[in-house]
């Protein structure tokens, strides 16, 4: 058998590319603001993760400019040759000041940063347990370690508990997300924290979502509950509110310095682009002294999900800027982001494996710099092709007969 033979067809998605129905790899001809360039017109960007705007914030951009002049393109070598540069040590530093933890280690990707944190302190004999919907990097770091994989059911604490109880004295590594990159629901953490305690289990949070979303002063899900103390590692991205690429590991000083020296996703990777770390490193630094735009990303998002659910929309336990639209089957689904796509309005499809079968959803992400204006259009579009396709319709039948 060919090796090459599974290549020849990627199921019902292709069937759908094929129709004319082109929801993924669009290219984009501007940078992820409110509004994008996509074949020559100007669409209301809501698939960017670009949560607080910082992707085009003046100083962030000058930053990169800055740093590109200074230290060329690339590093051309790993961190523990020659590819660590003043820079990427001063953002570890200012990373960990601002999590309030002793050291930091920076990834070239938050997918990556994964990989390396769960593999490199789950080995062989011990536990990796995950929640159901976790991230793919997590999932795959969890069978990277070569430690034994167990599963809960998303965001069941009594299942949690269970699946604790069933490993013993073995060393036990839970690793979760703080916000759910579909659903934009919340892990119960203040319930995680107090399991992990008492069944010896260390616990891992990937934070992407949560960073400079989530919490008083942005740094995140455990802020937020009030659980900074409980997590033993803290993972974040820097391709979100933070603009950029890489990704970063925050926890105490032997942790981080067991990884720094012995984790091959670390040693092995080229170290991330000097312009990359300079739009980083500002970026932080106007998450922290622009609270205002927090603020705005968060007067919208209750917006908007309040309007929604209002109209008639299920959008599932999301509680966050991650705005879910529950649609149903493959086709419908792609049906209503045509219908968007049309109307101007650039919003993401999702498809099982990442969401459970027969709960196709358009996925919707809201930023602070989404003006009053922009969201007026985006909800009236919304309650009219809803209605259209007949999606609000059936949501108001299933609650009328539910009552």
């Amino acid at each position: 058998m060919d090796v090459f033979e599974k290549c020849s067809n990627v199921g019902p998605v292709q069937d759908l590319m094929d129709a004319g129905f082109h929801a993924y790899y669009r290219e984009i001809g501007s940078g992820p603001d409110p509004e994008v360039k996509l074949d020559g017109r100007r669409m209301i960007m809501l698939g960017s993760n670009n949560y607080l705007g910082l992707a085009s914030h003046p100083s962030v951009k000058a930053a990169a400019m800055s740093a590109l002049e200074a230290y060329g393109t690339g590093t051309t070598g790993s961190r523990c040759l020659n590819g660590t540069l003043d820079i990427h040590a001063d953002l570890e530093r200012r990373l960990a000041r601002f999590f309030h933890r002793e050291e930091c280690i920076y990834y070239t990707s938050g997918y990556m940063t994964n990989l390396g944190v769960i593999s490199g302190l789950a080995h062989r004999g011990d536990f990796v347990i995950v929640d159901r919907r976790a991230h793919a990097s997590i999932l795959d770091a969890a069978h990277l370690s070569e430690a034994e994989v167990k599963r809960f059911r998303h965001n069941d604490m009594k299942d949690l508990e269970r699946v604790l109880a069933s490993c013993g004295q073995a060393g036990k590594l839970v690793a979760i997300d703080g916000v759910y990159s579909m659903d934009g629901d919340i892990a119960p953490l203040p319930r995680i924290v107090q399991l992990c305690r008492e069944h010896g289990a260390r616990l891992v949070l990937d934070d992407a979502h949560g960073l400079g979303v989530m919490g008083e002063s942005g740094r995140g899900t455990a802020e937020h509950f009030g659980v900074e103390d409980g997590v033993d590692v803290l993972i974040g991205t820097a391709s979100k509110a933070l603009p950029g690429l890489g990704g970063f590991a925050v926890a105490e000083r032997q942790v981080i310095h067991f990884l720094r020296y012995t984790n091959r996703p670390f040693i092995f990777a080229t170290s991330p682009a000097p312009a990359v770390v300079g739009a980083v490193r500002e970026a932080l630094a106007v998450l922290e002294r622009e609270p205002a735009l927090r603020r705005k990303l968060w007067a919208n998002t209750r917006r908007v999900l309040h309007a929604l659910q209002l109209m008639g929309f299920d959008t599932g336990g999301s509680q966050t800027p991650i705005v879910p639209i529950i649609v149903g089957t493959v086709e419908r689904t792609f049906h209503m982001w045509k219908a968007l796509s049309d109307e101007g309005i650039f919003v993401n499809v999702v498809l099982p494996p990442a969401v459970p079968a027969g709960s196709c959803i358009i996925r919707m992400t809201f930023m602070a710099t989404h003006t009053d204006e922009q969201i007026d259009r985006v909800l009236e579009t919304l309650e009219r092709v809803g209605a259209k396709l007949g999606i609000i319709q059936d949501r108001r039948e299933e609650a009328r007969k539910a009552g």
